[in-house]
């Protein structure tokens, strides 16, 4: 009974030490807890928002159409003699130049015969020089009465044939030179060749498909069509703005870029399939942001240009005294300013006063801000500025 008295006690004992630990430690955590929510910097209390910044943009009314990217110059390269292939000097892919040597096919036998037929002109060469001296001599006997007309005809003749067999030997050359040098294809233009359809070592022939394809990317065409009503408004508008026009392209990315047309022109009748009438407008492409066979919305606009600030309808707010937006300062200290307002185009609110381009702007977060609070911020829309 003893022995059971003591185990008690020392259960007694260890139940007061552990609440009295479970104490402790509550107690711990009242005090330690708002010590260390404070313990970051005070920045982490600042409300989040999201600003992007007012851009410039050009609000000159403008038409939309679809276009269709179109390489001006594109050559499907083929042999114009027979023979081996013996080399290939391109890189697949690459830009190539106008002269540029991309095939060589077995030029052995096509020297061989350049020779021959140079051998053969030389040979009609000397026989009609031979023939010439003989005529001359024929026909100073003739003159003398020491020789008849007979053979001074039969001369003549000879010298003739000579003659002839001269200009025969000569185009037999030509023709063998112009072989010749169509053992090295050249590119005929400058552009971006694809992959060799022939590799070394196989035959070709004039019969043969095509060895490669080369497509000019600077200058291209954008190609679209108008219909009569909208080509004869167009008109019209331009005639009225007394100004040129101008256009902008939009790619598949959504980036806009402009670029000066280098010439333009459409079809010479319309389309009775379709009543449309198709336009023709070339463009520098240095940069090959335009690809053949792509796809690009084209903005054709006339007169002056006309840039004003853009912002997010979201942007906007209202009271009793007008329209406004908060602005982030670069130490991200929220200002009111008071703004009027014009167009909406594309979506996009046109600001005639009262802000800049480059300001930033909160378009979502509003409600938790304050003229003369500081916020933290995540920027958007970076990239959506036309043309950039």
């Amino acid at each position: 009974m003893k022995v059971g008295k003591m185990s008690n006690r020392k259960i007694i004992k260890q139940v007061i030490v552990f609440c009295v630990c479970i104490a402790i430690g509550w107690f711990l955590k009242a005090k330690l807890t708002p010590q260390m929510m404070a313990a970051p910097t005070g920045g982490a209390a600042d409300p989040f928002v999201l600003v992007e910044e007012a851009k410039l943009k050009d609000i000159a009314p403008a038409q939309r159409f679809i276009g269709h990217v179109e390489a001006i110059n594109e050559v499907n390269i083929q042999p114009q003699v027979s023979g081996y292939l013996e080399k290939v000097l391109f890189n697949e892919g690459s830009l190539v130049k106008k002269g540029d040597i991309l095939f060589v096919i077995e030029q052995q036998r096509y020297i061989a015969t350049a020779n021959l037929r140079k051998a053969e002109l030389d040979k009609a060469k000397a026989s009609f020089t031979q023939l010439e001296k003989e005529y001359k001599r024929q026909k100073s006997l003739n003159q003398q009465k020491f020789a008849s007309e007979s053979k001074l005809d039969e001369a003549y003749s000879n010298m003739l044939q000579a003659q002839a067999d001269v200009k025969q030997a000569e185009a037999n050359y030509e023709l063998a030179k112009i072989d010749l040098e169509h053992t090295e294809i050249r590119s005929p233009i400058n552009g971006y060749i694809g992959k060799a359809m022939v590799t070394v070592g196989n035959y070709v022939s004039t019969s043969s498909d095509t060895l490669a394809n080369i497509v000019q990317t600077d200058p291209v065409r954008v190609v679209f069509s108008i219909t009569d009503k909208d080509m004869l408004n167009l008109r019209q508008k331009y005639s009225e703005d007394g100004g040129e026009t101008y256009s902008k392209i939009i790619l598949a990315n959504g980036k806009t870029i402009k670029k000066p047309i280098l010439s333009r022109f459409n079809d010479n009748s319309i389309n009775t399939g379709t009543a449309t009438l198709s336009v023709y407008s070339e463009f520098e492409n240095s940069d090959g942001m335009l690809i053949p066979g792509g796809y690009v919305d084209i903005l054709i606009g006339s007169g002056t240009e006309r840039n004003a600030v853009v912002i997010s309808q979201a942007a906007l707010a209202q009271d009793e005294h007008g329209n406004y937006v908060m602005t982030v300062n670069n130490d991200n200290i929220v200002e009111q300013k008071r703004v009027s307002l014009g167009d909406v185009v594309d979506n996009q609110q046109v600001i005639t006063s009262g802000l800049q381009a480059g300001e930033r702007v909160i378009i979502q977060g509003l409600q938790k801000v304050a003229d003369g609070k500081k916020v933290r911020i995540g920027i958007v829309n970076e990239d959506a500025e036309e043309g950039k």
